[in-house]
């Protein structure tokens, strides 16, 4: 018997570059266990050019990914989300829509490597700690053995990868 694979939405606010780079990494780790999404509560409705530039780099189809808003995964038609991630502190504090199912969420805050002000390396170099870390809040989430923890000790989890 295949268990099914679970629904993982990472939410930012403009969805153009770590709620992209993290849904990237998690279709990669997620070997069949998750399917992983991404939105935006205002998104900005293309990607950051600087993130496709990495995913491509690190072999990503950069054709894959696209900026999108949360609505997308709020009506009848959307697929269940078993877990949200949110991705930057400001998407963390917005009112967020209902969810259907209810489905567990931590919010794991990455700096936000768009800042225009700087220098096409520096934000590269931004971009790249981005990456390193949610790839390893990823790796974290990925080996954990869902099947052995209660819902209480699952969400301590999802908080404790967060602040890692």
């Amino acid at each position: 018997m295949t268990k099914k694979s679970l629904n993982v939405l990472f939410l930012c606010t403009g969805n153009s570059a770590r709620s992209i780079i993290a849904e990237a990494l998690l279709q990669r780790r997620g070997l069949g266990q998750f399917k992983s999404y991404s939105a935006g509560s205002i998104p900005k409705g293309k990607v950051n050019p600087f993130a496709l530039e990495l995913l491509e780099q690190n072999d990503f189809n950069i054709e894959l990914f696209r900026s999108k808003s949360w609505e997308e995964f709020t009506g009848n038609k959307a697929p269940k989300v078993d877990f949200i991630f949110t991705v930057c502190d400001r998407a963390a504090n917005e009112v967020c829509p209902f969810w259907p199912g209810r489905p567990m969420s931590a919010h794991w805050g990455i700096e936000d490597p768009d800042q225009p002000e700087l220098s096409d390396d520096e934000q590269r170099q931004l971009f790249q700690k981005a990456f390193h870390e949610l790839d390893q809040r990823i790796k974290a989430f990925t080996c954990l053995p869902f099947d052995k923890l209660d819902k209480i000790s699952l969400q301590k989890e999802l908080d404790r990868i967060g602040y890692t």
